[in-house]
């Protein structure tokens, strides 16, 4: 028995032991009650009335234990609170005056972190004042958070930290007593309303700070840059971003530990002090890209630092050349939207480590030096786009073995694709050498490129045909080879999502096969022929069918009309007969789009990431994450407006413009016939063009349901009768053109229509009123003299009628009667017959 009792005991004594270990002791009561008060005062203050659906952990239940609530973090030895997180818990709750007041429950008197930001997906605290003043008491601790006129924070926080207000409203200046936060470590005031001169005084005397946030949505806050005050603080991590600053501010001269410094996006210019690098020897990150910086000087000393953001300024001259020996160390560097000039920096390939590079949009020149091409064998992600750079294209000898994407479009390169890309044939994955002058022909070892998933190649100066070892490339998503002098026929297989194979001379019919998977084809301005095919093993997913400028025959197929996910639809300058099949009222262009409809989705692709450690403490840890994804882009042209319109998205296409675009062209064919009204029943349809055609019909009046449309062209056809008024309600239509038709009747006027010029209406010359210069007033007295003159002669015709028929009818009763009256004898019969025989007899007698 005594045995059993001691080893109950010591399993007893374990299970503490290792609850002690692992963090598991309860919190003390009085917290707990405390919690659970605070709790019930935020469902007080909620109008749903249901965090128990937010706070489900924080319960009455005795064996819950409330370190392990959510939001709450406590002491792993003592049990207390030290860390309350409820502000992203907290604002998801509607409330009905958005106070918190945590002084209303019992002390919690080691808390060290407090965190009340809302995060992005809430509702954020808003302030006219801040920390209007801190009570102090010596045996308690607690906090008093208010929304209203003259909202407060009140405690003693001598113990606290970390404090996180991000994403507020807060507004004013930082109270002079906010010196009795003496051991605040971490103080973030990101995304506030700051308005105003704003000085930073108040944080003098916290000599345990180490990292400083601050920034500001509103573009009327100044921080105040010149100043006496020394900062017995010292720095690890400063951000002072959308701060209005014109000046870096001075206390930073004396910051000697800072590893991460941020004043980006400020009003920063002139030269960029080289004392930032020389004063701060631990720094590793500096953020000073969209300023107005003209001058950056190279370091002075070689540095450690090993990320560099100076992009979106006005920095011009010539990049040092010895950059690359002076900043060995360097990870990530983006000197992108600049002014930099003259050749690329030899020393570059000193930088051993770097990962990212973007020296885009600027005014470099002349070649890629050897020393580059083969030093950076880290290289991830390499952008020169929009330079002036010449030569060959990563010649033999490129050891770039880790690039994962490669945009070099819009310089100067000539001769063919360079065998250097072979280097990163497990790699490569996005490959922009557009707007170039590249020649040759595409080259059949690009299929080594095995993780290859965009390959964008058009405006050069690419003969040949399309390799069918492109086929072979399993990972590719999107193939531009537009804007080339590619030839022959198209291949039979193409499985990419986007194809775009506009602007080339390739011949032959279109390839039924070639539409399977694709969701976006652009077969543009070449010389194809045959008919439309029947597309196979569309799985309803193609939604942009560009055809325009070829030699296509025959009618319009009616399968297209099981397209049903379409949002553009050109077939216009070929050589279509027929009529227009009512049925591609199908092609629903928005209409009844679900959630099972496939949207044209963005292109996201992964570089991998940086990711440096900046501050660490027991609560937080403050890390620079350098992002590594890219989103890749693609165009469609469609005339809107008379001009072609160029659709992009913030993915490919998917996001942004494109995604509201609806249209459809048949224009410059041969179509016949009338318009089918159900045309009319598309009211997503931003743009539609009939014109140059023999449509014969009158205009349905049911366009007056194609509520969202900019664009109706239905010009240089044979339309005949009025112009339904009921268009006059279309609200967003900016081109209205029925020129050169046979159109008929007073125009609209009203709205939209009181905007459209006599351009609209020319060649249709019984079209009157306003733009036109014909009178409806004119029109109708001609109509009505017309119309007498037509009943007078109508009234003529019919006298004449009535005379033959009296005449006619006189002479038969007359005859009738005189049958009658010579069937009986009488006086009256023999005087005739007398009087007929003197006759007969006088004219034979003067007979000769």
């Amino acid at each position: 028995m005594e045995g059993k009792l001691f080893l109950e005991q010591y399993l007893i004594w374990v299970i503490l032991l290792l609850g002690q270990l692992h963090g598991y002791t309860s919190c003390i009561v009085k917290e707990r009650e405390a919690l659970l008060e605070l709790k019930k005062y935020m469902i007080a203050r909620s109008e749903e009335y249901d965090l128990d659906d937010v706070l489900p952990t924080w319960t009455n239940d005795t064996k819950s234990d409330c370190c392990r609530w959510d939001g709450i973090e406590c002491n792993r030895t003592s049990g207390r609170v030290i860390g309350l997180s409820v502000g992203r818990i907290y604002y998801k709750q509607q409330l009905t005056d958005r106070f918190l007041n945590l002084s209303l429950v019992h002390p919690f008197e080691e808390v060290r972190s407090l965190n009340l930001s809302p995060g992005n997906d809430y509702n954020p605290f808003s302030f006219q004042g801040f920390f209007d003043d801190v009570e102090e008491q010596e045996n308690s601790t607690f906090f008093e958070f208010r929304n209203r006129s003259n909202g407060s924070i009140r405690g003693s926080l001598k113990k606290l930290r970390v404090l996180d207000l991000s994403s507020n409203h807060f507004t004013g200046n930082l109270p002079s007593n906010f010196s009795s936060f003496e051991s605040l470590e971490y103080l973030s005031l990101l995304e506030n309303n700051f308005t105003g001169l704003l000085s930073l005084n108040p944080l003098t005397n916290l000599t345990k700070l180490k990292v400083l946030k601050l920034s500001s949505t509103s573009d009327k806050v100044q921080v105040e840059t010149e100043s006496n005050w020394h900062p017995k603080f010292q720095l690890s991590v400063a951000k002072l971003r959308f701060c209005s600053l014109e000046k870096i501010p001075s206390f930073l001269v004396y910051q000697k530990n800072l590893r991460l410094l941020d004043l980006s996006s400020n009003r920063l210019s002139g030269d960029i002090p080289t004392w930032l690098l020389a004063n701060s020897t631990q720094l590793k990150a500096l953020q000073l890209q969209n300023n107005s910086f003209t001058i950056f000087q190279r370091p002075s000393m070689v540095h450690n630092l090993q990320v560099l953001d100076i992009s979106a300024n006005l920095i011009g001259g010539m990049f040092s050349d010895s950059i690359g020996r002076a900043l060995p160390e360097m990870v990530n560097m983006n000197g992108s939207c600049n002014r930099f000039q003259g050749k690329f920096p030899s020393s570059m390939g000193d930088m051993k480590k770097i990962i990212f590079l973007d020296l885009s949009y600027n005014n470099f020149s002349g070649k890629l030096p050897k020393s580059f091409l083969t030093g950076c064998s880290s290289l991830k992600y390499l952008s020169l786009s929009y330079n002036k750079f010449v030569g060959h294209v990563l010649p033999g000898g490129t050891s770039f073995t880790t690039l994962r994407m490669l945009r070099i479009d819009n310089n100067l390169f000539t001769g063919k694709i360079g065998v250097g890309l072979l280097s990163s044939t497990r790699s490569l994955a996005f490959l922009d050498m557009s707007n170039n002058r590249l020649q040759g022909a595409i080259p059949s070892w690009i299929s080594r490129l095995s993780s290859l998933q965009i390959l964008l190649l058009p405006n050069n100066f690419l003969q040949g045909t399309i390799p069918h070892s492109l086929v072979d490339l399993h990972y590719l998503s999107l193939l531009d080879l537009s804007g080339n002098l590619l030839s022959g026929a198209l291949p039979s297989v193409m499985a990419v999502q986007f194809l775009f194979l506009r602007n080339n001379s390739f011949i032959g019919p279109i390839p039924d096969t070639l539409l399977e998977g694709v969701q976006i084809l652009s077969l543009r301005n070449n010389k194809l022929s045959g008919i439309i095919p029947q597309f196979v093993n569309t799985r309803g997913i193609l939604q942009v069918l560009l055809l325009r400028e070829n030699n296509l025959t025959g009618s319009i197929p009616r399968h297209l009309c099981y397209l049903r996910n379409i949002r553009v639809l050109d077939l216009s300058n070929n050589k279509l007969s027929g009529s227009i099949p009512s049925c591609l009222f199908n092609l629903s262009f928005g209409v009844g789009e679900d959630e099972t409809s496939e949207p044209i989705q963005g292109f996201g692709l992964s570089l991998g990431g940086f990711t440096m450690e900046s501050y660490k403490s027991t609560f937080v840890v403050e890390e620079l994450e350098v992002a590594g994804v890219i989103i890749g882009e693609a165009e469609i042209n469609f005339v809107v407006k008379q001009r072609y319109e160029s659709y992009t998205g913030g993915g490919l296409l998917g996001f942004g413009t494109f995604d509201y675009m609806y249209g459809m062209d048949l224009s410059n064919n041969e179509l016949s016939g009338a318009i089918p009204p159900e045309f009319g029943h598309l009211p997503k349809l931003k743009a539609m063009n009939l014109s140059h055609n023999f449509l014969s019909s009158s205009i349905p009046s049911s366009f007056s349901n194609l509520k969202d449309i900019e664009s109706l062209d239905l010009s240089y056809n044979m339309l005949h009768g009025s112009i339904p008024h009921q268009l006059t309600s279309l609200t967003f239509l900016e081109v209205f053109d029925v020129s050169h038709n046979n159109l008929s009747g007073i125009i609209p006027q009203g709205k939209q229509f009181n905007t459209f010029t006599e351009h609209s209406y020319l060649g249709n010359p019984l079209l009157c009123g306003t733009p036109t210069n014909r009178s409806c007033v004119a029109n109708k007295s001609s109509e009505e003299a017309k119309y007498g003159e037509e009943e007078e002669d109508d009234e003529a015709s019919f006298d004449v009628l009535v005379f033959y028929y009296s005449s006619a009818s006189g002479y038969v009763t007359t005859l009738i009667l005189i049958v009658v009256l010579m069937c009986f004898d009488c006086p009256w019969r023999r005087a005739w017959l007398r009087i007929v025989d003197a006759v007969i007899a006088l004219a034979k007698s003067m007979l000769p």
